[in-house]
């Protein structure tokens, strides 16, 4: 059996967590009390606003508590609105707010940049190919 810290897995994760931390190290710079799933829930809002909390728990994997205490935090420090979606009062409605929006217009170019340093010397090509053989280990495993 191979060593697990030779695995692709062991790999897949450990850049995960590397990149978060060192995104998270670049948000501080600009915007200390925000954290990379809130930015990533302010992008997400931003682009699709119709977005559902459990929709957002599921793109960032979070169970229904934590995007609860997470969605909370981001109401009290006036990031978002949640109000009682009219067509379903079971639902509720998440708005980016103008501070919330403030927020996003100012990290954008972290993010951007993150990326563009994390992605150096990669490829259009290898990333799309990383992408497809991602995306290959998924259907592997959800298939039946």
């Amino acid at each position: 059996m191979t060593m697990p810290l030779k695995t692709v897995f062991y790999n897949i994760e450990r850049a995960i967590k590397e990149y978060r931390k060192f995104s998270q190290r670049n948000l501080n710079k600009v915007q200390k009390e925000i954290t990379v799933d809130q930015a990533l829930i302010l992008n997400v809002l931003n682009d699709q606003p119709e977005r559902s909390q459990k929709e957002l728990a599921d793109l960032l994997y979070k169970d229904n508590a934590a995007m609860t205490r997470m969605v909370e935090g981001m109401v009290r420090k006036g990031l978002l609105t949640k109000d009682e979606d009219p067509s379903d009062r079971r639902k509720a409605r998440l708005t980016v707010t103008s501070k919330g929006d403030a927020v996003l217009k100012s990290i954008t170019p972290v993010i951007l940049n993150n990326r563009e340093v994390a992605l150096k010397g990669i490829t259009d090509e290898e990333i799309g190919l990383l992408v497809q053989l991602l995306q290959k280990i998924v259907r592997n495993i959800i298939q039946p």
